[in-house]
């Protein structure tokens, strides 16, 4: 799907800012980004988009269900591109050192948050599950 029919999808007009935006979110290789890392990997290629628009765009697309927000880091946040955009669901492991976010999926995890919710007559709308620990390369750098 392009980009344009996309965002018309979502309910928002194709300006030339979300384009690039969503464009940069679609084909860069790394998932989870703040809005000035977007902008400074935008500003390497020669794409002129301010800051201010970024965080505006990112915070429509969010709006919008093309991007989630997570808060891993405190008050710091990163966007990924969201279910609305064709993203499979998926659970969070992030180093408390070094930063870094493996994303992961377990069916057992799935199963388990849909029981408990039934057990509790709970209707599940959505879900974020990030677990914080030490990842295996920064566990080795203290041995």
């Amino acid at each position: 799907m392009s980009s344009t029919t996309a965002l018309r999808k979502a309910g928002l007009k194709a300006t030339l800012p979300r384009i690039k935006i969503l464009e940069f979110l679609e084909k860069t290789e790394e998932r989870h980004l703040s809005a000035e890392d977007i902008y400074k990997a935008m500003l390497a290629e020669n794409e002129e988009v301010g800051l201010a628009t970024i965080y505006r765009v990112l915070t429509q697309f969010e709006a919008a269900g093309m991007v989630v927000r997570h808060h891993f880091e405190g008050d710091r946040s990163l966007f990924e591109l969201g279910a609305n955009n064709g993203a499979n669901h998926h659970d969070h492991l992030v180093c408390e050192r070094c930063g870094r976010i493996q994303e992961f999926f377990d069916e057992v995890i799935e199963n388990t948050q849909i029981k408990v919710a039934e057990r509790f007559g709970f209707k599940i709308v959505d879900h974020s599950l990030h677990i914080q620990g030490i990842c295996a390369d920064c566990q080795q750098e203290t041995d």
